[in-house]
């Protein structure tokens, strides 16, 4: 039996490069039982790439009655057989080497930070070190690029995030890869809220209020962000779209010039990142009005969201998921899933993406790849309707 597996394993690594593109002569052999299998071009002539292979005793006989086409379907079908078999013992024994974890930011942001308690958490359980690869720029086209061009074997995965995945493919016409055609989904692994805060001056206590401001004088408030794009500029013009208000957007070289300058009251609000935000509404100098989840968050249960405070249906938080290269197979997407979900759900793991201002979660593949489709068409409409333009 070995033998067979042996000969089989030559036949599926042949099949694979070659395709349908085969002839299986009716008694060229070279010996004892050895026949060949050759790959025939357009022409019809054989090419390069001959593989003779043993053919068992049984298999002989087997084409004796049946003829060389029955032959063929039998020898397909083991060598089928064989590479599923392999795949899953493939997926039994993964991983058995070093894991590569492309995190296109730069070192020490969030996405860094977690996706090291995330490798830390694997490494330890699976003995084997999962190697963060570090590949900024282009707001993580070039790492999520790289990322696409890599073997789906399982021994590279993506750190991805709501900016790759669902708004630069409508901000950058120049993106190379496809979101969904180019990857596999693992699953979400995190959320963070926005939270809307305004200058204590602005006399509005709710999102109901600031609308209501906003309607009265077009044009004559401003929001703050880090650049046209973010996340922060996008919740801005979302909120501009689905209120019918004019609220002026002011882009700035990072969120915390933004914040700087909404704290001496020269922009009026802002959409911010919590942990940044959120000890400034503690201390006086902001007002917190609601954060932006569909659902009021764990992480600061007190606070309202927008939706149920004067804007139904407003939705906006930023989200982090693991991903690979197309190709893994099905037995290695799945064993990476229970991983991920096993280690979102550890209460250390928790406490620590919460003082990020995150809250740990997962999900299977499939609900993955559909979160993904419906941030993608949202925030191209946003961006579609408010004319966002990013040279």
């Amino acid at each position: 039996m070995p033998g067979i597996l042996a000969d089989y394993a030559r036949i599926a690594e042949f099949l694979m490069e070659h395709g349908p593109n085969l002839r299986l002569p009716h008694s060229r052999t070279f010996g004892e039982g050895l026949f060949e299998l050759r790959p025939r071009g357009k022409s019809g002539k054989r090419e390069n790439g001959t593989l003779p292979f043993i053919m068992h005793n049984y298999d002989r006989l087997y084409a004796q009655r049946t003829g060389r086409n029955k032959l063929k379907r039998v020898v397909l079908c083991g060598a089928a057989l064989l590479m599923a078999a392999g795949t899953a013992l493939a997926a039994q024994s993964y991983p058995t080497r070093p894991i590569r974890m492309i995190v296109p930011f730069n070192p020490g942001g969030t996405s860094d930070t977690i996706a090291r308690i995330f490798g830390q958490k694997v490494t330890e359980a699976w003995g084997q070190p999962v190697v963060g690869d570090i590949r900024p720029g282009a707001s993580g086209i070039i790492g999520t690029e790289i990322a696409a061009r890599a073997p789906g074997d399982g021994y590279t995965l993506l750190h991805g995030n709501l900016s790759q995945f669902a708004t630069n493919p409508s901000l950058y016409s120049k993106i190379t890869y496809d979101t969904l055609r180019d990857f596999v989904p693992l699953s979400l692994i995190g959320s963070a809220p926005q939270l809307l805060v305004v200058h204590p001056g602005l006399p509005v206590k709710s999102v109901r209020e600031l609308i209501q401001l906003a309607k009265s004088k077009p044009g004559a408030l401003n929001f703050g962000s880090g650049g046209a794009g973010t996340l922060a500029s996008l919740g801005g013009e979302m909120f501009n779209l689905r209120a019918g208000v004019s609220i002026v957007h002011v882009p700035y070289k990072g969120t915390v010039l933004a914040l700087n300058d909404l704290l001496g009251g020269r922009v009026q609000l802002i959409f911010s990142d919590m942990p940044i935000a959120l000890p400034h509404a503690k201390s006086g100098k902001l007002r917190a009005l609601a954060v932006t989840t569909p659902k009021r968050t764990s992480l600061l249960p007190e606070m309202p969201t927008v939706a149920e405070s004067g804007l139904p249906g407003f939705a906006l938080e930023n989200w982090w998921g693991l991903l690979a290269p197309r190709g893994v197979p099905r037995e290695i997407v799945a064993k990476l899933n229970a991983e991920i979900v096993r280690v979102h759900g550890l209460p250390d793991v928790k406490e620590r993406y919460a003082a990020l201002g995150i809250e740990a979660t997962s999900s299977t593949p499939e609900a993955f790849a559909g979160y993904i489709r419906s941030e993608a068409a949202k925030f191209a409409k946003v961006i579609n309707d408010a004319g966002i333009k990013v040279e």
